[in-house]
């Protein structure tokens, strides 16, 4: 399981190659780094820090590298290189600074251009089976939490709009839950009844595989691990506590898909799901 304080090994892994490639273009240029630094007008330090990943160059910096060692036509891709990498490891409170309509239209073509979706949860109900108001007690908690913009009515609107991709096109969404996913009460008794109630009709929806894994499986290969989507094989969103981690490395997403494919195997279906959503009901009282 990763870490939730750090990024993934493909973040870092990207880090170090931009600042490998920082170093090349400062040897390419003959200057020491303390020499570069000067130029630039910085603490020596700051070369080592960016040619070894860490830290990350902002825009100026990268321009400053560029134009020190003679290659100012680099700086565009450069900054291109590195804005993708920051993109891939990003602070919630900095998504939803915006507001929360904002990062829930964010994923929009994501879903829409997506086929296969392997979904697994540990946490809530996957965002793609909630019900407006199961979705709305989860916002308003991300506002108290977080502090973040009050539009929780236009987020929810989006996200149930977003919904439809259930029932149109060729999409097929296999979904995983722990079973306490159905035991933590979201919003109040009324409302986790009925988002349960709903988890039922979902799982008969055609589209829709969803598997609920019991509490007291015994563990093997598929450990409880942080909540993540896999796009068809080309993206892995992950959440983290502080943060939405995107995957893309080829080699990091086939790790993800056979963690799903492990957790797969230790899912109920059916009625032996359907069971376990009504004893959560009748649990509520």
């Amino acid at each position: 399981m990763m870490s939730s304080s750090s990024p993934s090994s493909s973040v870092q892994e990207a880090r170090h190659a931009l600042g490998l490639r920082l170093r090349e273009i400062r040897k390419d240029a003959s200057l020491s780094a303390r020499a570069l630094a000067r130029l630039a007008g910085w603490h020596e330090s700051k070369c080592s820090r960016l040619e070894h990943g860490h830290a990350m160059p902002s825009d100026a910096d990268l321009r400053a590298w560029t134009l020190h060692c003679g290659v100012p036509d680099q700086a565009a891709d450069l900054i291109a290189t590195a804005r993708g990498i920051d993109g891939a490891y990003v602070d919630w409170r900095r998504i939803e600074r915006p507001g929360l309509k904002r990062a829930q239209e964010a994923v929009r073509p994501l879903f829409e251009r997506t086929r296969r979706f392997r979904m697994y949860q540990s946490c809530v109900v996957p965002g793609i089976l909630q019900t407006a108001a199961y979705t709305r007690a989860v916002l308003e908690t991300i506002v108290a939490l977080r502090g973040v913009h009050d539009d929780v009515e236009e987020a929810v609107a989006v996200r149930m709009d977003r919904q439809k991709v259930l029932h149109t096109g060729h999409h097929r969404f296999a979904v995983l839950v722990e079973e306490w996913v159905l035991r933590s009460v979201i919003g109040d008794a009324d409302v986790m009844a009925a988002q349960l109630g709903q988890l039922i009709a979902m799982a008969s929806t055609p589209s829709v595989s969803l598997g609920i894994i019991p509490l007291g499986t015994v563990r093997g290969g598929g450990w409880p691990v942080e909540s993540f989507t896999v796009y068809d094989d080309a993206q892995v969103n992950v959440e983290l506590v502080s943060a939405h981690l995107t995957v893309t490395r080829p080699g990091e997403i086939a790790e993800y898909v056979r963690a799903f494919a492990e957790l797969e195997e230790l899912a109920v279906y059916g009625a032996a799901a359907r069971a376990l959503i009504t004893t959560a009901i009748t649990s509520l009282g």
